[in-house]
């Protein structure tokens, strides 16, 4: 792999690791938007290397905190992930050999959706949805983050409906990820397309986001969280707007 796909990458990731640890959103989005809008790597590849980094920081996340987390609801949730989630890739492997200015502009509206649900405050239920409910939701994340490697802005808005104490909405909501992106994972290994480009990228993007982790604890911004929001919005408005343009701008031109 050359250093014209290296370095960019990891700068890439670098950054998305600090605007995720500042806001507690947008790692996925902001890697696979601006490596796609740069054509850095392939979208499958990126799609990949993201479950992976999400794979390893929930890990790292989840033990102790399992004790909070509302198992039925989780269960029911997983239901819908699993098979989605293969179905998401499998239309992205069919996006990516016939249709892949439809996938770019696929990818575009879901990072500018993700940047809406950053100032989505959903209001709060009184009582716990239907497990019906959790499979749905859990779904249509599991087809997001097959396609893409990003599962969060569905579950996060229908977990954040729930009258549910925070730290029990957001250690199910890291194990939820931890179930996509192991679930994605496992299913491109058995088909193997775990290719080395992917496990070079990952080894490379890991310390890295690591290392922007912890400047992001501490040297944070001197901003507001609500200013820190709005500015992750703006940005993936802007990268998912940029790649619809790109794409639509091809068709165009050809």
């Amino acid at each position: 792999m050359s250093l014209g796909v290296l370095l960019p990458f990891v700068l890439i990731a670098a950054c998305a690791g600090y605007f995720q640890t500042v806001t507690g959103f947008g790692l996925g989005m902001i890697v696979m938007g601006a490596t796609g809008g740069l054509e850095i790597a392939p979208v499958a590849s990126v799609a990949a290397v993201v479950s992976l980094m999400m794979l390893v920081n929930c890990l790292v996340a989840l033990p102790g905190r399992l004790q909070h987390i509302d198992w039925p609801s989780v269960k029911a949730a997983s239901i819908g992930i699993v098979p989605m989630i293969v179905c998401g890739v499998l239309l992205l492997e069919y996006l990516s050999g016939r249709a892949s200015t439809l996938l770019g502009i696929l990818l575009g509206l879901v990072i500018i959706y993700g940047g809406f649900s950053l100032l989505l405050r959903p209001d709060r239920q009184t009582e716990v949805s239907s497990p019906r409910s959790f499979t749905v939701y859990g779904g249509l994340s599991g087809l997001l983050g097959g396609l893409f490697g990003i599962a969060g802005p569905p579950l996060i808005y229908h977990c954040y409906r729930q009258p549910t104490e925070l730290i029990g909405i957001r250690n199910m909501l890291i194990l939820l990820f931890a179930v996509t992106s192991g679930v994605r994972t496992l299913f491109l290994v058995s088909q193997g397309r775990m290719s080395s480009e992917i496990l070079l990228l990952t080894a490379w993007s890991i310390p890295v986001i690591a290392l922007a982790t912890y400047a992001g604890r501490r040297f944070p911004p001197p901003l507001s969280p609500r200013l820190m929001r709005r500015g992750v919005f703006a940005m993936l408005v802007l990268i998912g707007g940029w790649l619809i343009v790109a794409e639509l701008g091809g068709i165009v031109g050809g």
